[in-house]
Order: C-alpha cells, then structure tokens, then sequence
C-alpha cells in the first residue's frame, strides 16, 4: 500500500514512511500542488494510491465517488510531521487491514 500525501501534509514525511508505505508520494512533489481534490482524487485513482489527508473534501469524495482510491483522513489538527508518523506507524495494522482492496472500507478516520 503507498499513499499520496496531500498539500496539507509535509512532503518530509515521504521519506519516514517508505519501509511501512513503498512507493509514497506527496502532491507537490509530483506537481499536483493547487490542482483541485478531483484531479488528486483522479490521480491517486490511477496510480493506486491511498490518499493520506487532513482535508475533509477528500471524506466527501469518498462518500460520493467510493474507492478507489481510498482515504486516509487524519483528525489529529496540526501535528508535527514526526507524530503524524509515530501515529501512523501505531496504527499499521488498522490501516492494512481496513485499507486493503479486498476490504469494503472506503474511508478510515485517525484521530
């Protein structure tokens, strides 16, 4: 599973999350930085990403459009890039499970 880091995340995080997400990206660094949530959206479509968010758009989205791709919404308010790690990393097994294609979930919430 690899996510695509929203604008709203740092692009620091890419290289924390590699051995637990292979092949994460993050929007500015693919030049998708103020492109609109549906073109992200379509983005991460195509290229099997989970997107990785503070945005509630993308929820919307998600609600609306289904998976893929699916989202992985963070309620944590602003967190310094090495919690929202430390926090990822303590919900693995969560986010695998609930986030893996075979599963129905379309939106997991972190809070």
């Amino acid at each position: 599973m690899k996510l695509l880091i929203d604008q709203n995340l740092s692009h620091r995080l890419v290289k924390h999350l590699q051995e637990q997400f292979p092949g994460t990206e993050q929007v500015r660094r693919l030049g998708l930085t103020n492109n609109r949530d549906t073109t992200i959206w379509e983005y991460a479509r195509q290229h099997d990403f989970v997107i990785l968010t503070q945005d509630e758009d993308f929820f919307d989205l998600s609600s609306l459009r289904g998976a893929p791709p699916k989202v992985l919404l963070l309620r944590t308010g602003n967190l310094p890039s090495a919690e929202v790690v430390a926090l990822l990393r303590s919900q693995l097994l969560l986010i695998y499970t609930l986030l893996a294609p075979e599963s129905e979930v379309n939106c997991l919430e972190l809070t």
